[in-house]
């Protein structure tokens, strides 16, 4: 369980307990050890081999009937969760569903051929529920699938999460009541709203919800199921500890659709996935200014390993949303192509670091290794100090808070043509520190292949 201190900083206010509840007593778990070039400490997580199972046919649930299978699905979640340990079974066949809220020691199990197909209608996530936008927290739509303050839970299965785009495919456009919307979130942040009062699911404003977001969880694991489509990011652990994602697919191509985004987590490992996706595969954030400081959680120890990217802008992005920190980040092992799949969208970078004069926080010790690539449409190693998109027309900079940078490594990467290997733009104030690139090879660099700017301690070994 999250320790009360940590729930304390996160925001969450929690009795004291004179003794652990039953369904805190439940779950065994598992530790997994993660090598790294850092101190990556063993991941507990969750293991249900031990549990009872419960079938959602059994509480009610049938084919085509949504308001039945959901009903069905947060009946069979009560009673696993009432065991003590329990795994909810979704047997083979197409089960349409609203908003799926897991509990502590449940685990959600996707047999062969089955499909959950979530609604596609905004009001079925309705009441709004504590979650984030970019790094903002608020109250909105409930995300696709959502745990919130769990311990010991987990997706599995051969199974496919289906998101049924027709109303959020609509509001992947950014008309100006949505971006009214951003700005008037963001004044919140600021002068210090409480969460509580910050509602985004009224009116215009469109906020889409996560398919899957673990809030302020500890022992989380998503193993072998596939993805499909996604309202926004699709898979979203949120001031989570000890968190493994295993032998996922995603593929999901629409907008702001990373495959996964650990946000104030730490002791994460995503290995063996395959992303097909329309924005970045991974991207490790940390909060977005005023909140990010107010929670002040730096993101650390996420392992990226083993991984195949067939689409996607960044392999492995830091940022932009950053202000509690990140470190001890390594990727190794991975592949990122075309190949199999249509290339929907260009890659831009292997990895890409991005914050701007607003964040804070810090970048250090962040590591990459033994990654292959096609053709790359900026470059294995780009350093943006200055990547402020819409928000530089929508906000003016209240708060200057520079990121220092320090400590990025590459080594052994191939790839086929890229625009640069390297491509640092400093702050004149804080210069980039310390960057390595060592046995990386570009077949065809059709750019300047190395420049830095405002860069301290550069050195590349091709």
């Amino acid at each position: 369980m999250l320790a009360r201190r940590d729930l304390l900083q996160a925001g969450v206010a929690l009795p004291l307990l004179a003794a652990r509840p039953a369904w805190a007593r439940g779950a065994r778990r598992r530790q997994v050890r993660v090598a790294a070039p850092f101190d990556m400490p063993a991941i507990e997580m969750p293991d249900f081999a031990a549990g009872r199972r419960f079938p959602i046919t059994e509480f009610g649930a049938a084919p085509g009937d949504q308001r039945r299978n959901t009903a069905a699905i947060a009946r069979a979640i009560g009673a696993a969760h009432a065991a003590g340990i329990g795994t909810v079974v979704v047997p083979a066949g197409t089960w349409a569903t609203g908003p799926i809220h897991l509990r502590s020691n449940v685990e959600l199990h996707l047999q062969r051929g089955a499909t959950l197909a979530f609604s596609p209608d905004p009001a079925d996530y309705l009441p709004a529920v504590p979650t984030s936008w970019e790094g903002i927290e608020c109250y909105n739509y409930s995300p696709l699938v959502y745990a919130h303050a769990c311990e010991n839970v987990a997706i599995t299965g051969e199974g496919t999460l289906l998101a049924r785009l027709d109303t959020w495919r609509i509001w992947y456009a950014r008309p100006k009541p949505h971006l009214d919307a951003l700005v008037s979130l963001y004044q919140m942040a600021r002068h210090g709203v409480p969460v509580a009062a910050r509602d985004m699911s009224k009116g215009e404003a469109n906020l889409r919800p996560h398919f899957i977001q673990f809030n302020r969880c500890r022992h989380v694991l998503i193993e072998g199921v596939h993805i499909q489509n996604s309202p926004f990011w699709t898979i979203h652990p949120y001031l989570c500890r000890d968190v493994v994602i295993r032998g996922v697919s995603i593929e999901a191509h629409g907008h702001n659709n990373d495959g996964v985004d650990p946000e104030m987590s730490q002791n994460v490992l995503i290995e063996d996935c395959v992303f097909d996706q329309g924005d970045d595969a991974i991207s490790v954030k940390s909060g977005r200014d005023h909140d990010g400081w107010r929670l002040d959680t730096p993101s650390r120890n996420i392992v990226m390993r083993n991984c195949r990217v067939r689409n996607g802008h960044q392999l492995m992005a830091i940022g932009s949303e950053l202000s509690g920190g990140i470190e001890n980040v390594f990727v190794d092992n991975c592949h990122f192509d075309h190949q199999g799949s249509t290339a929907k969208s260009a890659i831009q970078n292997i990895l890409f670091v991005k914050t701007n004069e607003r964040r804070g926080g810090f970048v250090r010790n962040i590591h990459l290794s033994n990654v292959s690539a096609t053709k790359v449409a900026g470059g294995v190693l780009s350093v943006d100090t200055d990547v402020l998109y819409q928000w530089r027309t929508l906000t003016p900079t209240y708060d200057r808070r520079l990121t220092p940078v320090q400590g990025i490594h590459v080594r052994d990467v191939r790839a086929e043509s890229a625009a640069f290997l390297c491509e640092i733009k400093g702050a004149a104030e804080l210069p980039v520190k310390d960057v390595t690139l060592r046995g990386v090879r570009v077949a065809n660099v059709t750019g300047r292949p190395v420049f830095a700017d405002h860069a301290v301690g550069l050195r590349v070994d091709r």
